[in-house]
């Protein structure tokens, strides 16, 4: 065994140096035991308190202990909790797409311990974690489902089982990429996936863990959870990789802005429409 891990780390140090590991964030060579450079690490936006007990968006000005955000007051989402460890930014953005279209598979157990500190809780809770799936066509076309790669990153000794395989996407939709929330809302149906016929006795009065790596508006993650909850499931939580906070060139988007603007313990309906009646009237 010994000579075995001799080997092994002697032919890692050959290949380290005929290709130099490189940062996944700007290429440059970094040390093996590394994805990411240091100005890159520093170029991250890790995301803390105060957020949203349920949706787990942040609240900088929150005073209140576990505050909850003006849109979850009025219109709670179908999941339970939601938790990021990134805030999808410029300094994100790119790792992540290199993570996801460019084959950087590398990154995935980095990726995974950033979600493990973000999602500790949800992680202590679970009885079973599963990876947003991607329909047969679209994984066929990429090799791998990113979401899958991160839900294995994050099992360890006495927590939930991953269950790669638990959902499944059985309608082929339009990529959400570049969709406004709404065309996302109207892309994404609860038809769209189904609790795998082989795991549909998994699923009574177990808390499910969801992975995806980028969570936007939030549409394919409640269609999802329709789905697991209908299956059985008594809880889903959530755990992305990241989450849109602002959009591109740092304006404040119509799902930011009401949550910027309703923030408060108990915001009642009428001042949440007046609210969003403004905003539309500034759009």
């Amino acid at each position: 065994m010994l000579k075995s891990d001799a080997i092994k780390r002697s032919a890692l140090a050959c290949l380290d140096l005929l290709l130099p590991p490189r940062c996944l964030g700007c290429g440059a060579i970094i040390d093996s035991s590394s994805r990411l450079c240091a100005d890159c690490w520093r170029g991250l936006t890790f995301l803390g308190p105060p957020i949203c007990r349920s949706c787990g968006y942040p609240l900088p000005q929150a005073v209140a202990e576990r505050p909850v955000c003006g849109v979850c007051s009025v219109e709670p989402p179908a999941f339970s909790r939601a938790r990021a460890a990134l805030r999808y930014d410029d300094g994100a953005r790119g790792m992540i797409l290199r993570f996801k279209h460019a084959d950087r598979t590398d990154i995935a157990k980095t990726f995974g311990r950033m979600m493990e500190r973000a999602g500790a809780d949800l992680l202590e809770d679970c009885d079973l974690i599963a990876p947003v799936p991607l329909h047969r066509i679209r994984l066929l076309q990429r090799g791998y489902n990113q979401a899958a790669l991160l839900a294995r990153m994050l099992v360890k000794d006495g927590r939930g089982r991953v269950v790669p395989d638990l959902l499944q996407r059985v309608r082929a939709t339009t990529s959400q990429q570049g969709l406004s929330g709404e065309q996302r809302m109207r892309n994404i149906k609860t038809n769209a996936f189904r609790v795998h016929p082989k795991h549909r006795n998994r699923l009574a009065d177990r808390r499910v863990l969801l992975i995806d790596d980028v969570l936007t508006t939030g549409a394919t993650i409640n269609a999802c959870t329709h789905t697991l909850i209908k299956g059985g499931a008594v809880a889903v939580d959530v755990l992305a990789l990241a989450r849109v906070v602002r959009d591109e060139g740092g304006t404040i988007s119509r799902d930011n802005a009401d949550r910027s603007l309703l923030m408060s313990d108990s915001p009642d309906l009428e001042t949440v429409n007046r609210k969003r009646s403004a905003l539309d009237a500034q759009h």
